[in-house]
Parts: structure tokens; C-alpha cells; sequence
């Protein structure tokens, strides 16, 4: 069945400045590289819905979504928090964002597609129930996750995160709710942290230090993850892709390499097989060293090929 790809010109307009990492270059960088090596010709390309407002409603407080509406500038850069701004592209990009994780669960569930990768920005994964931060506005996974369970009445899903940071705003939203396995690895101590004293019992936080390997993550994989993923079962899987534990990022101290990203996507496509018919759905997080990130980008979707 055919893999999807979803973006939208929408999320190269926002823009936080010049000297900011989460910039427009990234998506350039990844579309370049699936042109270079033929990827793009095998998958299946759609344009980024705009969300709609009941299903941020789902996830966010109406009145945190009320003001990043209201924050929206005429012109110029707004910021939200020290790390996050707004130009006035910003909030269609951030619906943007999160309406493909809702189109990529209606081409699974629809069976239009068997996986999905969402590239698109601004990410997600710090972005709490009343709260942007970390360059996140909207928590698009959230979104897709909850869309699956209240629209298509779904009763396990999984989000797993491997980005260098915590995903703090998609545990906020998720701890507590036995319907959903969130499953994280991430650099700690670093920000935003957060992950290392959680307590929810639906939350599988596994803390790396820094200077940790690609074998170290292998194992926090191995003894942490998968065997609450086999347990749980999940009808549908996501992945909040962060690729900024790479080592060859410079805002970070992990140091995974490509092969980890495809060995990690393997993994998660295998348990999708058992319980999730292969249903898997990938919103694109951190990954600011241009190379390396359209590099693991590949090796991602590469890996969703069954190619190793």
C-alpha cells in the first residue's frame, strides 16, 4: 500500500528569523534529498489540510487557542516565549501542521495509505494543553491521536517520541488517559526538563545522559519501549520524529547516527504489523543540522520501504 507525504507551501512561510534553527531551510533540505535519491517518485503526495477547531478543542483549552488566534501579527514577529514567535504566516502553518496528522489518519483509516510522514512545521511536541513553547504552537501529533479515537472510535494508540527533547506538552495532554501509550526517549538533564519524575501510568519515559550512543538508545528501546508496545497493542501507531539526537547536531549532546533512525523505524513498523494492520503515522519534530536531518529523513522513510 502506498506511503503518504503530506506538506504544505503554508509551512515554509513561517519564519521566527534568520538566525533562528527551526527555519524554513529544513523542509527544503528534506525535499531536496527525496528528489536526489528517487524517494519522491514513490510516494504519494498531499497538500496539509487546514485544521479544524474542534479538533484542536480536543487537545488545547479553548481559551489557550483563542489567544495564539489572537497573537497573530498583522506584520512582523510576535513571541510567545522566549524560544517561540509568530510572523504572520505562523498560524496557518501551525494549522497547517496539524491538520496533515488529521488527513494522515484518514488515509490510513480510509486505507489510502499504510504509513504517513507529515513534514511539516512548526512542531508540535512542547506544545501543552495551555501553553506554546518550544518553538511549538499547536501539539499536531496530539491532534492526529485524538482524532483517531474520537472520530474513528479507535481504543489503543500509541505516540512514540525520539526527539533530543522531552515531549513535554504531548505527556501533558496524554497522562492518565489509558487509551493512549506514550512512549519517550530523550537527553536529560536538558530542556525542557521535564520526563525524568513522571508518574502516569500510560507514560514510558526512558532518560538518556548526555554523550549516550545509538547502542544506549537501542537498549532503552529494547527494555523500555517494546515491551509495553507488544503489551498495549496499539491500533495505530505515531511517531513524533524528532531527528536532533543525531550527533552531528550541535544543540544537543546525544549521538545517534543514521542507522539508529532506520533501526528504531523498523522496530515501530513491526509491532505496527502485529496489532495495527502497518498503520503508521510520522509528524516531523526537531532536526536542525540540515544534512543530517534530511539524511535521517530518508532513513526513515526508507525504513517504512522495509529497506535497511
Amino acid at each position: 500500500m502506498a506511503i503518504a507525504y503530506i506538506t504544505h507551501p503554508d509551512c515554509q512561510l513561517h519564519d521566527m528569523g534568520h538566525h533562528h534553527p527551526e527555519q524554513p531551510a529544513r523542509l527544503n533540505a528534506i525535499n531536496d534529498r527525496l528528489i536526489a535519491t528517487g524517494l519522491e517518485m514513490v510516494l504519494h503526495q498531499y497538500d496539509a489540510p487546514l485544521v479544524e477547531r474542534g479538533m484542536l478543542e480536543s487537545v488545547h483549552d479553548t481559551d489557550y487557542i483563542d489567544r495564539i488566534f489572537a497573537a497573530s501579527p498583522a506584520d512582523g514577529i510576535v513571541w510567545i516565549d522566549g524560544e517561540t514567535a509568530m510572523n504572520p504566516h505562523s498560524l496557518r502553518a501551525a494549522q497547517r501542521a496539524a491538520g496533515a496528522v488529521a488527513l494522515g489518519v484518514d488515509l490510513v483509516m480510509q486505507e489510502k495509505a499504510r504509513q504517513v510522514f507529515c513534514a511539516v512545521r512548526p512542531p508540535g511536541h512542547h506544545a501543552e494543553r495551555h501553553r506554546a513553547m518550544g518553538f511549538c504552537l499547536f501539539n499536531n501529533i496530539a491532534v492526529g491521536a485524538y482524532h483517531a479515537l474520537n472520530h474513528y472510535g479507535l481504543q489503543r494508540v500509541a505516540i512514540v517520541d525520539f526527539d533530543v527533547h522531552h515531549g513535554n506538552g504531548t505527556e501533558d495532554i496524554v497522562a492518565g488517559d489509558e487509551r493512549v501509550l506514550f512512549c519517550s526517549t530523550f537527553q536529560h538533564p536538558f530542556y525542557p526538563h521535564t520526563g525524568f519524575d513522571s508518574t502516569a501510568t500510560n507514560v514510558v519515559n526512558a532518560p538518556l545522559p548526555a554523550g549516550s550512543s545509538g547502542q544506549a538508545f537501542r537498549e532503552a528501546v529494547q527494555t523500555h519501549w517494546l515491551p509495553r508496545l507488544e503489551a498495549f497493542a496499539p491500533e495505530l501507531v505515531f511517531i513524533s520524529a524528532g531527528f536532533d539526537a543525531h550527533q552531528a547536531e550541535d544543540m544537543a549532546g546525544l549521538n545517534l547516527v543514521d542507522a539508529d533512525y532506520t533501526w528504531v523505524t523498523r522496530r515501530l513498523c513491526e509491532q505496527a504489523d502485529r496489532s495495527a494492520d502497518g498503520r503508521v503515522i510520522s509528524a516531523l519534530e526537531g532536526g536542525y543540522e540540515l544534512h543530517a536531518l534530511a539524511r535521517c529523513v530518508e532513513a526513515h522513510i526508507k525504513a517504512f520501504l522495509g529497506e535497511y
